[in-house]
């Protein structure tokens, strides 16, 4: 019967529509919405986050292809790095402490969210399953245990949930031209960087949603035809490299490897666009329903959300931002072979939703040239942090997929590093210490502003 709860409310909270639905309903009911509303707003918010899943499912069912195109085409081996493989394996050894730590964790950021200046309830439950279970495997590691390992875990997991979201703050600020929205995935570093990119040599560039198109070419002002086109060209190219026997044997089912290109090119387009309708839908109904959150229990707070919030802001950046990213993750990829280091596979799907991102990012502060050069130095950072990161996972870091994204990474290189150190004790001193600060700052903050 325990096993069975347990289970009931991790797939409740590792479960995105689900969760925002709860927080959805919980919102319209503070709201004392009529009950018309109240089943509209929740329904809708489901529907349009498992409209965003079924999104994502078919780009990623598009990109898996890509990739094994890609190491066939160049004949590189590495290790690929993938949250939901490295996650899967970590579970079956730190399961249910990884349950404890999402759950207080989830618990510890509402509270953090309301006695500090953190102001973000992080709403991406896939996410914060996979940063649970790395906090998880790397407090183990240290050699935590027992009650305090749950409790440092926890206070770790709250805290990252609701710093992230606060740095990309400003930045989203600028994307979206206004403030009722946060940013929760676990990149954000990548896309802070991108942002600052784009500061520093985007000046005078103008948006990549504003790019003159000749008249004869007109279509491509339409952003799925944009990506449908972009798509078939790179993938038409890395098939010739590949061969048609490769592909046919292993990847088409007998289909000419020229049509199953241009099918998968296709499908990433529709993807896309399947996405965009569903961020659209969620927008429309989680940030109205927040309110009554926001206004009763953590007052000021704001709903941190999955990174495809920001792609409808410019689609045309989402396109160049994954390019430029996975450009830059094989220079990186190249670099790490001559300098003799483990080498670290351009990661397809990791390369699309933190580099479209960080296009986006980059665009909003530096144009065409932000969205370029920061989704490149996006691509970069996703390379050479997997490899700081995987000496700290004990006998994971010994596995062929590692965490993809820079939160992880860089959570995971303080924690383990500072583990190294100064033992499990530095760890816990380390994360209490930053939660009290972060309270003790808004004491003083109010008590400033009351004398004031």
């Amino acid at each position: 019967m325990g096993e069975r709860l347990l289970k009931l409310i991790m797939d409740i909270l590792s479960q995105p529509a689900v969760l925002i639905s709860i927080i959805a309903l919980i919102g319209l009911l503070i709201q004392k919405k009529s009950a018309s509303d109240i089943i509209k707003g929740t329904t809708k918010t489901f529907l349009g986050f498992i409209v965003i899943a079924a999104g994502a499912n078919v780009i990623v069912s598009s990109l898996d292809p890509f990739g094994k195109m890609f190491q066939e085409a160049f004949q590189v081996t590495g290790v690929v790095p993938n949250n939901e493989a490295i996650v899967a394996m970590a579970l079956t050894k730190y399961g249910s402490i990884t349950a404890f730590i999402m759950f207080f964790g989830m618990l510890a950021n509402i509270l953090i969210a309301r006695f500090t200046r953190l102001k973000y309830i992080f709403l991406t439950g896939h996410h914060t399953l996979y940063m649970a279970c790395m906090l998880a495997v790397i407090l183990v590691v240290s050699g935590l245990k027992g009650v305090p390992l749950v409790v440092v875990g926890s206070l770790a997991l709250g805290l990252i949930m609701a710093f992230f979201p606060a740095i990309c703050q400003p930045f989203m600020r600028k994307i979206t031209g206004a403030d009722h929205v946060g940013f929760g995935h676990f990149s954000s570093l990548g896309y802070v960087l991108s942002g600052l990119v784009g500061k520093v040599v985007g000046k005078g560039s103008r948006s990549t949603e504003k790019i003159n198109f000749p008249k004869g070419l007109g279509f491509l002002r339409d952003s799925s035809v944009t990506i449908a086109l972009t798509m078939t060209i790179l993938y038409v190219i890395i098939a010739l490299f590949a061969g048609p026997s490769y592909i046919e044997q292993n990847l088409s089912g007998g289909t000419h490897y020229l049509v199953f290109s241009l099918i998968q090119a296709i499908t990433f387009a529709a993807g896309v666009f399947v996405i965009l309708s569903g961020v659209r839908l969620v927008l429309a109904e989680i940030v109205p329903a927040f309110k009554g959150i926001s206004t009763k229990l953590v007052p000021n707070s704001k709903p941190a959300l999955d990174c495809p919030v920001v792609f409808p802001y410019a689609p045309n950046a989402v396109l160049i931002g994954f390019f430029c990213s996975f450009l830059g993750g094989i220079v990186g990829m190249i670099f790490l072979g001559f300098a003799g280091s483990v080498i670290i596979l351009p990661g397809v799907v990791p390369h699309f939703f933190t580099g479209a991102t960080a296009g986006v990012f980059g665009n909003a502060t530096g144009g065409i040239r932000g969205a370029t050069i920061g989704a490149f130095v996006n691509g970069l950072f996703i390379t050479f942090l997997p490899v700081f990161l995987m000496p700290v996972l004990g006998d994971l870091g010994f596995a062929s997929t590692t965490f993809s994204d820079t939160d992880f990474a860089a959570s995971g290189i303080i924690l383990g590093n500072l583990a190294k150190s100064f033992g499990s004790s530095g760890v816990t001193i380390t994360v209490i210490g930053l939660v009290l600060l972060a309270v003790l700052y808004n004491i003083f903050k109010k008590n400033k502003s009351a004398k004031a």
